[in-house]
């Protein structure tokens, strides 16, 4: 619980209508998209400014109130649960666009602006914003940028952090700081705005951000690739690439994906074969057009068993949405649904993939495989029960597996998901004792009193995930 005087001090800051400590709000953000994680925080406020968060941090500091940035609550590694209680700060008031500038191609915006409301407001303009995390509907630019979210684009157009110049951060003290800006070059001391990218609300505060943009492309082409050997659908991955050609989209998808994704979406997917591919290249028209034509030869090369191009827009959206509608729908199989997400170089995606089923049917899962297969990012989708207590101990055995293959692969735990709680215990196997020492000599330097996100990231127990409730 929060002392009278420190709830006081906070409700001096912010006002009595942005403080909540009731049980019922307490309850609303105690859990994230994570399954099985929940516990309860001392009160949850809605700082309406910069200087708001600033003098919020410096009591939370003071008195060593833990704090925890919460967006839309989309995260998958339970980076945004409470798990030490403390302060959920929320960010509905600072959700403006407060520029479009046209000229630098930049839009700087505040943590809370709803991702996809930022990409139509920039597309209204003729620009492009890449970065589409299928959550976008509902995730907020500044939980992108705690975990340096992903996308079906980031193949060709890289990631969150390829397109944040510019960064005000509020530190654990209460100082606030700018990173970066408007510039294509700047390299005047330490790179700290790529430090706060993906640091999972464990250094600091980002309460506005500058995102570089780009010109819209053209035109595009989608298509899908069907396959009824996974082996081949997943090396036409690596000889697509091979073959000096990057396309915008290049999504994996197996057979009992499409089953689902069919089921719940109703536009026609193959469910008659092992694999898709969902293909998609951007830019001029005659960039495209040779590309999906080279595109389509290599498939054929590698045994697809059909090559099918979206006639229209709308037939390509359709696949598109579809895709994106994955985890809402491998969630209907199962009360519990667990999306990981193991990443390994392009060229060892087939071996991925033949190590996923094979510790599949070792622990007798339903286990959907689907991803960024272009970029290596692959997502094993468990569906199971929480409540069955056997399954879910083979659940952990088998996502401890995909892990430990994916390292030996020369991969890692997470592409795109981030560390947070869930896979805390598994950070130590991709950086060593040595790089986990390193980074926690940063995280001291910027919050010695560890108020900023503690139990994230770094793992009280390496040996197995840690689910806390309380």
């Amino acid at each position: 619980m929060l002392s009278n005087e420190v709830k006081q001090k906070l409700i001096t800051i912010v006002t009595e209508k942005n403080f909540d400590d009731s049980k019922i709000e307490r309850l609303v953000y105690s859990y994230d998209a994570t399954p099985n994680f929940q516990s309860m925080p001392n009160a949850v406020i809605s700082p309406r400014n910069t200087e708001d968060v600033s003098e919020i941090l410096k009591i939370c500091n003071q008195y060593e109130v833990p704090i925890v940035p919460r967006g839309s609550g989309t995260n998958l590694c339970a980076g945004t649960c409470p798990t030490e209680g403390g302060i959920v700060l929320l960010f509905k008031h600072m959700n403006k666009i407060l520029e479009i500038d046209e000229e630098n191609l930049t839009i700087t915006v505040q943590p809370g602006v709803i991702t996809l409301d930022m990409i139509h407001a920039i597309e209204e303009k003729g620009l492009f914003y890449p970065p589409d995390p299928s959550s976008m509907k509902i995730s907020t630019i500044g939980g992108n940028i705690n975990e340096n979210s992903g996308g079906l684009r980031g193949l060709k157009y890289g990631v969150t952090r390829d397109y944040v110049i510019g960064l005000e951060a509020v530190l654990p003290n209460g100082d606030i700081i700018r990173t970066g800006g408007k510039l294509a070059k700047d390299v005047a001391g330490y790179d700290l705005t790529r430090l706060f990218v993906g640091s999972e609300g464990t250094l600091g505060v980002i309460t506005e951000a500058t995102l570089k943009l780009i010109p819209m492309p053209e035109t595009r082409k989608t298509m899908l690739a069907l396959y009824q050997d996974l082996s081949a659908a997943a090396r036409s991955v690596s000889k697509i690439i091979a073959n000096k050609i990057i396309p915008t989209t290049l999504e994996f998808l197996d057979q009992a994906t499409l089953k689902v994704v069919e089921d719940y979406a109703q536009i026609g997917l193959p469910t008659d074969v092992q694999a898709v591919l969902l293909i998609e290249q951007d830019g001029p028209p005659e960039v495209v057009e040779r590309d999906i034509q080279k595109i389509a030869e290599v498939c054929k090369l590698e045994n697809a068993v059909s090559i099918q191009i979206a006639a229209t827009e709308e037939e390509a959206m359709a696949l598109r949405t579809a895709r994106r509608a994955a985890l809402s729908a491998v969630a209907r199989l199962a009360p519990t649904t667990i999306l990981e997400d193991a990443t390994v170089p392009r060229s060892e995606i087939a071996n991925m993939v033949k190590a996923i089923n094979e510790i599949t049917e070792k622990y007798q899962l339903t286990i959907c495989t689907f991803g960024h297969a272009g970029d290596g990012n692959l997502h094993p989708t468990c569906a199971t029960d929480a409540r069955n207590h056997e399954e879910m101990e083979r659940v952990e055995k088998a996502f401890a597996e995909i892990f430990e293959k994916a390292i030996e692969l020369g991969g890692t735990i997470t592409g795109e998901h981030g560390v947070g709680a869930m896979k805390a215990p598994y950070l130590e196997w991709k950086l060593k004792k040595e790089g986990i020492a390193a980074m926690l000599g940063i995280k001291h330097a910027f919050d010695p009193n560890n108020i900023m996100n503690p139990g994230k990231v770094f793992a009280k127990d390496s040996k197995k995930r840690v689910v806390i409730t309380r």
